[in-house]
């Protein structure tokens, strides 16, 4: 049992460093706008609007994640597929550590100053292009950092802890869909012209740092074996 636990610390540690290491090596190097005039030029975004993005994979990916979140806290009490190989305790993490990573990120975007590429004067608005960690206004409308909507996938990367102790067949394959449908509601929201590729990489950052902190801290031995 310890070699196991120390087995998936370690996992976790690098998968911890791989995720950060990335979200900073793309800020160094300076592709956040390159990448978007891949999708947008001085008239804008032409896939702003479209149904495909816009209603199908902006909107409908917005109510299932928020399906799933509630799934998952009706869960803790009447558990069903997967989750019934967790213990009540188990569950409840899930179900907290999901709904606070989407709530980290929300809340880091009310503060931020950082405009939506469609705002930029490089697509026909009025903002000017500024690094997501400075601290002053770019003229527009702020609150777009980091990516809300990739963080609707992301913040599911709880099942990943939730799992590993337990099943970590399981907690990988969660871990690999949580991945991937964050990146691609993040690059949807990209192609919009609603993100930067930065946006989006630092919202998996914060999502896989809400849940490794709450597993760190999840007080199991007060809980107990038995629920």
């Amino acid at each position: 049992m310890k070699n196991s636990r120390r087995s998936g610390l370690t996992e976790a540690g690098w998968l911890t460093l791989g995720i950060l290491g990335l979200a900073l090596a793309w800020d160094a190097s300076g592709l956040d706008l390159p990448f978007a005039h891949l999708a947008g030029s001085g008239e804008g975004f032409p896939w702003r609007d479209h149904w495909l993005l816009a209603d199908l994979v902006h909107e409908g990916g917005r109510r299932l994640a928020w399906a799933m979140a509630l799934a998952l806290c009706l869960g803790v009490w009447w558990p069903f597929g997967p989750l019934t190989r967790l213990r009540t305790s188990e569950r409840l993490q899930l179900a907290v550590t999901t709904l606070l990573g989407a709530l980290a990120v929300s809340l880091l975007k009310l503060g931020s100053h950082t405009s939506c590429p469609w705002e930029l004067t490089d697509f026909g608005g009025l903002a000017h292009y500024a690094s997501h960690w400075s601290l002053l206004p770019d003229g527009g409308g702020g609150h777009c950092f980091p990516a809300g909507h990739a963080s609707s996938g992301f913040s599911f990367v709880a099942g990943y802890f939730a799992f590993r102790q337990t099943d970590p067949a399981i907690a990988r394959r969660w871990l690999l869909a949580a991945l991937a449908s964050g990146a691609v509601l993040g690059l949807a929201q990209q192609w919009r012209g609603a993100h930067f590729m930065s946006h989006t990489l630092w919202s998996a950052a914060v999502c896989w740092m809400i849940a490794w902190l709450v597993q760190a801290n999840w007080p199991r031995s007060r809980i107990g074996e038995g629920i």
